[in-house]
């Protein structure tokens, strides 16, 4: 059993898919509505945590809950059946070697398709269910029932669909209560609930909010009854899945008008008799909507009720998504690889609708995104050439504190920020690392230097000092941006808020003279070492941000003439060397650096600005990531009697070293390899010697790939709370997609290609195996020790297989506004004619870069021979490895055909 690829546009179809546990499917559109569907159809749909229609639902809830899109027929002669499996009937019989029915899924971007078919009573189900790409939230049904036999049929349909109507927070907290605020009333085609009042987190208030399931059926004729109170539905001692007004056939329903208060509510919907001759088929039309007004609702009926209508906006969700997503297009001469890469660049806008938490695997909370999912998406908004993009990232900064963290608490619109409204300090010291790294990438494909002298507010609550204190002047009454001693607005520049984010990492510093880990890193689950934990792998990539802030200083002053920077005053104790150099090998004098700094912006800050020598900046900056360099090489290259090497990633709440021989076994962590090798602290040996460690210790092909950390056996550690899980699941010991695509990334920026081919290719040809990975296309957040791929869709490893892919193994890389091409693709990933390509947009202009490897060499064995664009032959750089296109020679309005010839 396997899906399979059915054209060149991602779609694909699976046998008998109901018959896998935990399969879920997105359908959205980005005005906000959020849907998941199984191949029975159960799954929800909700516009937030506050509006779920259907009620909400967890992986584990999906092979178990009756509350379903469901669709009955009862057939004369044979009595009820379920077009989506789910009836008792259906669901007892479906394992057993009698079974007579079969399934098959169909997919595609963004609908969901699945065929049922029953050979004994000679009938088949076509559901097709998607979510129009226009601005109203709600879903739509196709039901189309097929006689495939050789006899007339007689059936009477009815749509059945529970209405939860209300905040996720009522499954448990007040379920009952809130049914009581229920107002149910009919109209000629469906069912409406509006509840008087939401009852939830925010408090007791009025709900504009209705929900409502409408319908048609053959003709466009309307529903000839209406059962909208849940029990009155399943009937007493009745079920969702064998419903009484179902089984015993009751034509005891209410008509338009109807209007009832204080009861869970049904979507029932019953439509008149039909007569199906053999090779006929008839359709209904369902539309399950939520309307955040609560007005009319006849408007649904006219734009969606038909099956003109449905047609026509499935075609245009289609023509969108299909549209959005070529954009960007892989051909490896791999027909899998390139439509599952499909999938992948999907994901990104995938979570930036859901953000991490409105899908079955809802683990990550209670809706939106984190911190640092808001720059790593940005990633890959940035490969599909968003126009919108500059103005996220520049919203996004006015989420940096003044001092050097960020807010948490993100809203819906870009750049809304939510003061702390839980009374929780905490501080994830990765936070800082990540608005760098996009608005580097942003920088290198646009050429927009200026950027970075943008002005921008900060972020103001009464989290201060790294949440270490909290400041008691502060009240929300107050606005949530920083203000000077005079009570006005303060902005700096983005420059400004990213050395911040960056310097006062750089002094805060456990005892091994490493960034204290706080609360977490990357890794949430390390979060029990606040006293003295350390994360050494974040001090490389901090190390790493130090030299590209110096190598951008470079280019401000040498391409946009600029001698001077202004900055605000108080920064100035962070920039030592302008000053009294510190002995940076004094952990004491820098954190009472920091302190000095803290203590003069606890409430607010004197909006006094200095004019800082851009060549002073420069050299201080240089001068702090020149120490870490050399103190992580000298202090935390570790290894073991087996002669592997490695470096150190933590230090646990003991101060003791994590990596290495511990007093039960071995230990490694994937992270700390990463960032080292990443940002060129590791050296070419010290990357060789990684790699074979890793490879030792790490690598477990069963599960896909690399694993995040060895076992810790040793129940003394003091890190966190991942390790208290079963290992090989989430944060302890699971192949972590998120940290291995960056090891691949890390290793492809080095030169070690067959090593980060070897990376990302292992967990790809994992996911295309379903009976290990049972997921549907696309790369998962992590695989657990069965082989499974666990929180699908939603995961930043996405964008960062798209950055990897793009930049590296397609070698499509920005260089201040020019195009640079450096192709590191092996020769499995050329067709049998020796061709790879990438089309995508690249600073507002179309490109299609086509290599040619007619003597299949892999990387390494060849060097660009030729390179035409658009019939220009360019020169290629002397070194044969890569050609600098100017951006000024790139055709805006038509596509570059840029044909690149290796040998």
């Amino acid at each position: 059993m396997t899906w399979m690829f059915t054209d060149n546009n991602g779609t694909f179809n699976l046998k008998q898919a109901d018959e896998i546990s935990c399969l879920y499917f997105p359908l959205a559109n980005e005005s906000g509505m959020m849907s998941a569907v199984t191949p029975s159809l159960n799954g929800d749909i909700k516009t937030g945590q506050n509006s779920f229609l259907l009620q909400p639902v967890s992986a584990e809830d999906l092979h178990n809950n009756r509350s379903n899109r469901n669709f009955w027929l009862n057939i004369k002669g044979y009595g009820p059946w379920s077009a989506t499996g789910n009836s008792a009937r259906q669901i007892s019989s479906k394992y057993s070697k009698k079974s007579d029915e079969t399934v098959e899924l169909e997919a595609g971007f963004l609908w969901h398709k699945v065929i049922r078919e029953n050979r004994q009573i000679n009938i088949r189900s076509e559901i097709t269910n998607f979510v129009p790409v226009d601005d109203d939230q709600l879903e739509l049904m196709k039901v189309t029932i097929f006689n495939i036999g050789k006899e007339k049929i007689e059936l009477t349909a009815t749509a059945a669909i529970p209405i939860f109507g209300r905040s996720a927070d009522n499954l448990r907290d007040h379920r009952h209560v809130t049914s009581l605020l229920n107002h149910i009333k009919t109209n000629n085609y469906g069912v409406i609930v509006k509840p008087t009042l939401s009852f939830d987190e925010r408090g007791h208030k009025r709900n504009y909010t209705s929900y409502a399931v409408l319908g048609s059926g053959p003709d466009n004729s309307n529903p000839i009854g209406f059962c909208p109170v849940l029990q009155d539905f399943i009937g007493e001692g009745g079920t969702l899945d064998w419903p009484r007004t179902i089984v015993e056939g009751n034509s005891d329903y209410v008509k338009s008008g109807f209007e009832y208060d204080g009861y869970e509510s049904m979507g029932a919907l019953r439509f008149k008799e039909e007569e199906l001759e053999p090779g006929d088929f008839i359709s209904y039309i369902i539309v399950m909507a939520i309307d955040q007004t609560g007005n009319n609702m006849d408007k649904y009926i006219e734009k969606y009720c038909s099956k003109k209508s449905f047609d026509r906006k499935l075609a245009e969700n289609k023509e969108y998504w299909q549209s959005k997503l070529n954009q960007l297009t892989f051909y490896t001469g791999d027909h899998n690889f390139d439509n599952w890469m499909k999938w992948v660049t999907l994901q990104p806008i995938l979570r930036r609708i859901y953000g991490c938490s409105f899908l079955p695997y809802h683990d990550y909370g209670r809706g939106g995104r984190g911190w640092r999912d808001l720059w790593q998406d940005c990633l890959a908004l940035l490969l599909m050439d968003d126009e919108n993009v500059h103005d996220l990232l520049y919203n996004n900064f006015a989420g940096v504190r003044i001092d050097g963290s960020n807010a948490t608490i993100i809203g819906n619109e870009p750049g809304e920020f939510i003061a702390d409204r839980n009374n929780i300090s905490r501080l994830w010291i990765d936070h800082g690392a990540w608005p760098l790294q996009t608005t580097s990438l942003y920088i290198n494909m646009t050429g927009n230097l200026r950027f970075l002298l943008e002005k921008q507010t900060y972020f103001k609550d009464g989290i201060i000092s790294f949440a270490r204190e909290r400041d008691e002047y502060w009240n929300i009454d107050m606005g949530n941006k920083l203000k000077t001693k005079e009570g006005k607005i303060y902005q700096g520049s983005i420059l400004e808020h990213i050395l911040l984010e960056n310097l006062t990492a750089f002094f805060n510093v456990g005892e091994n003279n490493n960034l204290r880990l706080e609360d977490a890193d990357w890794n949430d689950g390390l979060d029990m070492a606040s006293e003295k934990g350390e994360s050494v792998a974040f001090t490389a990539f901090y190390a790493g941000n130090l030299l590209e802030i110096v190598r951008l200083l470079e280019k401000l002053r040498d391409q946009e003439g600029i001698t001077e920077v202004e900055l605000l005053e108080e920064i100035n104790v962070l920039l030592d060397s302008l000053n009294d150099s510190l002995n940076y090998g004094n952990v004491e004098e820098k954190n009472k650096t920091l302190a000095k700094y803290f203590n003069s912006c606890k409430h607010n800050i004197s909006g006094n600005m200095l004019s800082i020598p851009i060549n002073e900046l420069i050299k201080d900056i240089k001068c702090k990531a020149e120490w870490v360099v050399e103190h992580f090489r000298k202090e935390e290259w570790i290894g073991d009697k087996n002669g592997y090497e490695w470096f150190n990633g933590y230090y646990d709440n003991n101060g003791q070293r994590v990596d290495g021989v511990g007093p039960v076994e071995t230990r490694m962590t994937l992270t700390g390899q990463v960032f080292s090798t990443m940002f060129d602290i590791a050296t070419e040996k010290q990357i060789e010697k990684i790699t074979l460690a890793a490879d030792k210790y790490l690598f477990d092909k069963k599960v896909g790939g690399y694993r995040l950390n060895t076992e810790f056996k040793d129940k003394e550690l003091q890190l966190g709370r991942c390790f208290e899980f079963a290992y090989g699941h989430k944060e302890n010991g699971a192949m972590f997609s998120h940290m291995s695509v960056m090891y691949a990334k890390a290793l492809y920026q080095r030169d070690f290609v067959k090593e980060g081919y070897k990376v990302w290719n292992t967990i790809y040809q994992h996911c295309l195996d379903f009976e290990k990975s049972r997921i549907y296309p696309g790369i998962p957040e992590y695989i657990n020790s069965r082989g499974r791929g666990m929180y699908t869709y939603l995961t930043g490893s996405a964008s960062w297989l798209l950055l990897t892919m793009v930049t590296e193994v397609f070698g499509i890389k920005g260089f201040l506004g020019s195009l640079k091409i450096e192709p590191k693709l092996q020769k499995e990933q050329f067709d049998q004619d020796g061709k790879a390509s990438i089309n995508i947009n690249f600073a507002g202009n179309k490109l299609k870069v086509e290599y040619i490897n007619t003597n299949k060499l892999d990387c390494g064995e060849y060097e660009i021979k030729k390179v035409t664009m658009n019939g220009r032959e360019i020169t290629p750089h002397e070194t044969g490895s890569y050609v600098v296109i100017d951006k000024g020679d790139l055709q805006i309005s038509d596509e570059n055909i840029i044909i690149v010839k290796l040998g």
